[in-house]
Parts: structure tokens; sequence; C-alpha cells
């Protein structure tokens, strides 16, 4: 399993120096990358979260699909709480505590779960997301804009949300899409890994890499977010015991422990962006994790088959 990722991982990774080098060569712009977000955002998220539905609601799916659920939300609220009770002595301010609690599970989960798992193991990953979103709109959006205000309408009429919906209603009213429907979203939904790191290279491409390596405090939500966090998440996987309650458990916590040992949400520099608040330094710390990514990763997809 560790050797599959790692070669995923370096595939989206060169998929990624193929953004660069679009930019580097001046055949694109890294605003550019703006029109490829949009498109995964609107376009082919969505289609992949509602293709990971369009299976079969057998028992053993079910129950499977419930614990995703249950697990990503008591993972999003242990990352909170834990990121919390660190941030004071640490000093950590509102773009490095978003950092450490989501991580860019939208963009890269799907497209490695779907390569190094297979496509019937999407709809877990799914999960994961429809529950993520949810936080990142109320809670990463309240931290980083300063205001308690939770906007609901936001909430309500976010298009991933909203297809999430779609989705588990055909999936538990056992409704299918037509035949011609299913290929379509499906092969829509086959170009998110490629489109989302070729998006990812366009803007790394205008990194002032300088900045990247001369941050201390860098370093240190780096190490937080890819080591430790993990790490204390596997913990609490482990001594749960859920992964041997029901069939295919280790391989359904799996693909929630693989979120939380992504880079840091993307989602996070968007929303610095929105509300003005340092958005460059969010930029730097997404750039980060992503490149500790290719390293750590594989390193904590082994400590978890050891372990679990």
């Amino acid at each position: 399993m560790t050797l599959i990722l790692l070669k995923q991982i370096t595939i989206l990774f060169l998929m990624m120096l193929l953004g660069m080098i679009l930019v580097k060569t001046g055949l694109l712009a890294a605003d550019d990358s703006r029109i490829l977000s949009i498109l995964c955002i609107y376009i082919l998220l969505p289609c992949s979260i509602l293709k990971s539905f369009q299976i079969d609601l057998t028992e053993e799916v079910k129950t499977g699909f419930l614990v995703a659920i249950m697990a990503a939300i008591i993972i999003n609220i242990l990352l909170i709480v834990l990121t919390k009770l660190i941030a004071k002595p640490l000093h950590l301010n509102a773009i490095e505590k978003a950092s450490i609690s989501y991580a860019n599970a939208a963009n890269l989960i799907i497209p490695l779960v779907t390569y190094v798992l297979g496509e019937e193991w999407v709809v877990y990953a799914s999960a994961f997301i429809c529950v993520q979103v949810f936080f990142l709109w109320t809670h990463a959006e309240s931290l980083i804009s300063g205001e308690k205000h939770i906007s609901i309408k936001k909430i309500i009429t976010n298009i991933n949300l909203i297809v999430a919906m779609i989705g588990i209603c055909m999936f538990a009213t056992g409704i299918r899409l037509p035949s011609l429907l299913t290929d379509f979203v499906g092969q829509v939904a086959s170009v998110l890994g490629p489109i989302a790191m070729i998006m990812i290279g366009m803007i790394l491409a205008s990194v002032k890499w300088k900045d990247v390596f001369s941050r201390k405090s860098v370093y240190i939500v780096t190490f937080l977010k890819m080591i430790v966090m993990p790490l204390i998440i596997l913990l609490c996987i482990k001594v749960s015991g859920v992964p041997y309650m029901i069939t295919n458990g280790k391989t359904i916590l799996y693909i929630s422990f693989l979120a939380v040992i992504s880079p840091t949400a993307a989602m996070v520099t968007q929303l610095a962006q929105l509300h003005d608040q340092a958005p460059d330094y969010a930029s730097t710390i997404n750039v980060m994790t992503t490149i500790t990514s290719i390293v750590t990763m594989p390193i904590m997809t082994a400590i978890y088959m050891a372990i679990i």
C-alpha cells in the first residue's frame, strides 16, 4: 500500500510540475489558475461526489458510510480542539490554526483513493469531504474572518454540499442516474486529479521560495500539521477499536486518515484572500505542507498499516 501510494503521489506531483512548467514557459499565467480552481470547485468535484454515490446500498456499504461520516465529524472536532489547546502556548494566529486543522481533502483525496484503492471506495472519501466542507464554511471562515457570525446561506448554497445531499438521497433510495449521465459524470470526474494538481503547480510557479523557507513559523506549523496531528489521530483510531469492528473497517478509516495526512487545505488560502488576512502567509504554509507531503504521506501510511 505504501509503495502504491508513493507512486501515485509522485505521479500527482509530476502533474503539479507540469503546471509550473506551463507558467514558467509563458504558455499560461499564474493567475490563469483561478479558472482551473473554478472548474474544480464547481464542476469536477461535484461530479466526483455525485459519481461516488452511484453504487448499490448494501448493508456493508451503508454501515461503512455511516462510520465514515461519524469518523469525519469526530476527527474534525478533535483537530479543532487540539489546535485550540496548543494555540495559546505556541502563539498561533488564525491562519496557522486553520492551516493545522484543515487538510486538502477535496482536491487530493478523491484522486488518491481512486488510483490507490479503486472507484468503489470514493464514497467514503466523499463522506469526509461533505463533513469538512461544513466545518470550513462555519468554523474556518469564522476563525479567519474574526467574526462569530456564521453564514447559513453560504452553507446551504454550497454546490458541493448540495450535490452531496442529492447523492446521499439517491444512494439511500436506490435511484440511479441514467446510463448516459453516469458515463458523462464519471468521465468529467476522472480529470479532477490532473486538473487540480496542474492548478496547484501554476500557483506554486509564482511563489517566492525565499519566503517559504525563511520563516521559522512555517516549519512549526508544517511539523504540527503533517506529523504531530496525524500521529495523535492515528493513536485515537487505534484506541477506538473501530477498524476491527466492521467489515473493511481498516480501509474505511484509512481513507479518513488519508485526509488528515494531506497538505493544508487550499480553501484556507482562499478564505484568507476573501477576508484579506495574510493570504501570502497562508499560501506559504500551503506550499510547504504540499512539498512535505510527498515524504510524510507514505511514511504515515506505513505507520498506519503497521499498527492498525
